[in-house]
């Protein structure tokens, strides 16, 4: 069974669209949530890296540091910030109260002034409820942990006040939670301080973007710093964590470095991956809906473009029969640029290169059979030119033979050396003719005076002037041409000899040269009888005698001016014959040498 185009585009775009569904689907449910953690992981390390890298020039700029993590946050969007060795946020003396050491206590601790971090006990959000409670002067005791000189606190008290604040991780591994009391870490003291507030410090500025108002974030550092007390080191390489709350997964990133002074510092990021469990949860849910609507979508789709595609097919299938049949009326409508308009576009100029070579191979075979009749009347013309004197020629020699008027013998062979003369001629002319009209002939141009080139002609003609007492009156205006000088020569004679030929006894002639713009304009008038208007435009055919006042009898072989008008055709020159008031005017145009 045939299948047409249509079917078939319509099928393999049906297959190729459900194929690429599935894979999306399968893609998305199985493959891209791990791939989007992946990416996530990735492009965070990149930042951190180049974190550090900042941090650790920028040295101990706080307000500098404090930029860094707000840029992080705002590029990766992922909580950041640097942590000491025991893991007190660095830099954070913008949320907590200090408070000056009573001297009665450990004499490591005596008199000193120390800042106690709220982070660990309250968030900014609660704080109004016990702010009033830190007031300068208030006393205040302190359970915690010392290590490496410094206290982690893990309960504060203000006395005389309902004020109690509690680290729950720290003070469950140190007193327990209805389980057994967790050793103290090694390294580690147990240690209980006692003092007054001498202020207390809040955050300046955006609140919304203070790490102090992500309790989680918070909650996790916490977590970390009691893992780092009471799980030893975990200052020698960097670590990625899962975490998850809510049914929301985080990722924890602890990186630790060396600072200037050659402390463990480390540097502490958590971000969510809450935005792609929601996108995949929700793809989950919808795509029941989805497919349903991407399977209509897909058959409407593949339905439309098998048909549009297959249109401009059917259309070229349906032109090419014609062309095959020789109909070229038929072209096809170019609507786009790809490849299908390209072919079109192709058949469409192939249509019209065919109808172009058919028409013109009719035009060629037209005027073959001009050609044709051409010689045809050429040969008629030069029979007709060489029958006269051959006929003359014959009549003498019988005469010579029969020894009838012996005593005119010298007169019979001048007439036959006469005729001879003419064929002569007739047949350098007609050579010379062919030349032109063979389309190969080339003319080298030079420049010259074209008043001398006169000139000279005039000389060489002057006994035929004299002859029959023409008056010659010449306007030269002594311009140099770029030409071909020999051939310029050849048109100037034959029409300088047609005038003489043609002009009465006693009357004149005019020969001129007149500038122009950029050209000579060449002129040859002479006295005498008009050429009628149907033959003007055919004198400078070959063998052509319209005018009874210009034939054979006046001498020439009828090829002058055809020759002429070669010569002038491959110079491109503008030439002609006009009638005047007295007589007949022949011209022609020459360029200038600039």
């Amino acid at each position: 069974m045939k299948i047409g185009i249509v079917s078939k585009i319509f099928i393999l775009t049906t297959s190729l669209c459900m194929l690429i569904l599935v894979t999306i689907y399968f893609g998305q449910t199985i493959f891209f949530k791990q791939y989007y953690a992946n990416q996530k992981v990735k492009e965070i390390e990149t930042s951190m890296q180049s974190f550090k890298n900042a941090y650790l020039m920028a040295g101990e700029n706080v307000p500098t540091i404090q930029k860094l993590e707000q840029d992080f946050y705002e590029e990766n969007t992922t909580w950041i910030t640097t942590l000491d060795s025991v893991g007190n946020i660095k830099y954070g003396n913008d949320f907590s109260v200090e408070i000056h050491l009573d001297s009665s206590i450990s004499k490591d601790f005596s008199n000193r002034v120390m800042n106690i971090p709220l982070y660990s006990f309250i968030g900014l959000e609660d704080l109004q409820r016990v702010k009033y409670d830190f007031e300068q002067d208030n006393r205040i005791t302190i359970d915690g942990v010392e290590k490496e000189d410094t206290v982690i606190p893990a309960i504060i008290t203000v006395e005389n006040t309902n004020a109690a604040l509690e680290n729950g991780q720290l003070t469950e591994k140190l007193y327990g939670k209805r389980a057994a009391i967790e050793p103290v870490p090694k390294g580690s003291s147990e240690i209980y301080l006692k003092g007054v507030i001498k202020k207390l410090q809040l955050p300046e500025g955006n609140i919304g973007l203070n790490i102090y108002t992500n309790r989680m974030f918070i909650d996790r550092i916490k977590q970390f710093q009691v893992d780092l007390l009471f799980n030893g080191n975990r200052n020698s390489h960097a670590e990625i964590m899962d975490y998850e709350e809510n049914n929301i997964n985080y990722k924890i990133f602890i990186s630790p470095i060396k600072d200037a002074t050659g402390k463990t510092t480390f540097i502490f990021a958590m971000t969510s991956l809450q935005p792609v469990d929601e996108a995949v949860q929700m793809l989950g849910d919808y795509y029941v809906y989805l497919i349903i609507f991407v399977l209509i979508l897909i058959i409407l789709a593949s339905f439309y473009y098998s048909k549009k595609i297959a249109k401009p097919l059917l259309q070229i299938n349906e032109t090419t029969n014609k062309i095959a049949s020789l109909d070229f009326s038929e072209t096809i409508p170019v609507t786009s640029k790809d490849e299908i308009g390209t072919l079109s576009h192709n058949i469409n100029t192939l249509s019209k290169t065919l109808h172009s070579y058919i028409n013109q191979l009719q035009l060629d075979i037209e005027k073959e059979k001009q050609l044709e009749n051409t010689r045809k009347e050429f040969i008629s013309g030069v029979s007709h030119e060489l029958k006269t004197p051959l006929s003359i020629m014959k009549s003498c020699i019988s005469i010579l033979e029969d020894g009838v008027a012996s005593n005119k013998k010298e007169y019979y062979f001048k007439a036959m050396t006469k005729e001879v003369d003419k064929m002569d001629r007739l047949i350098v002319d007609m050579l010379e003719l062919a030349k032109f009209e063979s389309g190969t002939y080339k003319m080298k141009m030079e420049v010259f005076y074209i008043d001398q080139v006169i000139e000279y002609i005039c000389e060489q003609l002057a006994i035929d002037i004299s002859n029959k007492k023409i008056h010659v009156h010449k306007q030269f205006s002594n311009r140099m041409v770029v030409a071909n000088q020999h051939r310029i020569e050849q048109v100037i004679t034959n029409f300088i000899t047609n005038a003489i030929r043609y002009t009465p006894e006693h009357e004149s002639m005019m020969i001129s040269t007149i500038e122009e713009k950029n050209r000579v304009k060449v002129c040859v008038e002479n006295k005498g009888a008009h050429i009628s208007e149907e033959h003007l435009e055919k004198i400078w055919d070959r063998f052509y005698r319209g005018d009874a006042s210009r034939q054979r009898s006046k001498g020439g072989t009828g090829l002058g001016l055809a020759i002429s008008k070669n010569i002038l055709e491959l110079h491109r020159s503008q030439y002609g014959a006009m009638n005047t008031e007295d007589g007949v005017l022949f011209y022609f145009y020459l360029n200038k040498k600039v």
